[in-house]
């Protein structure tokens, strides 16, 4: 039995499989998934993770149940343990989990007979938005193989981000040469290049990748206000210019504060791109993992 609690639960060629049944999906599905039925939990809000893993399984024919956390034993004390042994006593075939809390995901699999696959847990890892970006970019790009040597920036909230944490390990497996741009209190000790100055890394790299900050994972405030942040990291028209450069962003996008107005209706944004591929990598990963 499979799980994917991080990127590093598959090897390369296992990436390679996946990203490929997600190329396969744009022109036809399977029933890999009929008489099948999942449960996605989670304990954070969500739009486009929980939203994709429901459309990826129904469009392989599977059936899915959302746990609503609001109304679930959880809020009369039941331990996410307890929950996860007793939804796994349903037997699905798979559990799609999200926490707020890092590790949430690893502590849970113990608990059941099942895959769980991590659908983002704390600022730890979130595997499949790392397929995902990998898949948008080596579509943009030509393929895996061209991807060596391409350079990235990844901006903002990087310390807080289980994004940033899943993409840095899982695009320099293929070659990709990152540097992390953000401000001193949002960067972490890192062996990763670093600037803290968009402006000097913009004419270096062939992709952004923006970063929400994620105010909800904040002690204390550790900057002015928002605009002032954006007003040095924020992507806007002016800074990228005529750049051959492509943009993307995990979501939920602050506009104006990560990506400005202009920026997300540009040809060179992929935000819109990367929700569509989600759908088509989850259906992948459920078939790797489940069929």
């Amino acid at each position: 039995m499979r799980h994917l609690i991080q990127t590093t639960d598959l090897d390369n060629s296992e990436v390679l499989n996946i990203l490929d049944l997600a190329k396969g999906f744009k022109t036809s599905h399977s029933e890999s998934l009929k008489n099948k039925r999942f449960i996605t939990i989670f304990f954070e809000n969500s739009t486009r993770t929980l939203s994709s893993f429901e459309i990826a399984i129904k469009n392989l024919k599977g059936d899915v149940i959302r746990l609503d956390i609001a109304s679930s034993s959880t809020s009369k004390g039941e331990t996410i343990a307890d929950t996860a042994a007793n939804l796994d006593a349903m037997n699905p075939h798979a559990i799609i989990v999200r926490h707020k809390s890092a590790g949430a995901t690893n502590f849970l699999k113990d608990y059941v007979k099942c895959p769980i696959v991590n659908g983002g847990d704390g600022a730890h890892a979130h595997p499949t938005q790392a397929l995902l970006d990998l898949f948008t970019i080596q579509n943009h790009f030509g393929g895996i193989d061209k991807l060596r040597g391409k350079k990235i920036a990844i901006v903002g909230d990087i310390k807080n981000s289980r994004v940033a944490n899943s993409d840095m390990e899982l695009l320099t497996r293929f070659g990709m040469d990152i540097t992390l741009v953000a401000p001193p209190h949002f960067l972490t000790n890192t062996n990763f290049k670093y600037s803290y100055n968009l402006e000097d890394v913009i004419d270096k790299v062939d992709v952004l990748m923006s970063l929400r900050t994620q105010t909800e994972r904040h002690n204390l405030q550790t900057y002015g206000s928002l605009k002032d942040y954006a007003h040095r990291f924020c992507i806007t028209k002016d800074l990228v210019g005529d750049r051959d450069i492509i943009l993307l962003h995990p979501g939920p996008v602050h506009r104006n504060i990560d990506i400005d107005d202009e920026m997300l209706e540009d040809k060179r944004c992929k935000v819109l791109e990367q929700v569509e591929n989600g759908v088509l990598v989850r259906m992948a990963v459920m078939q790797f993992l489940c069929a």
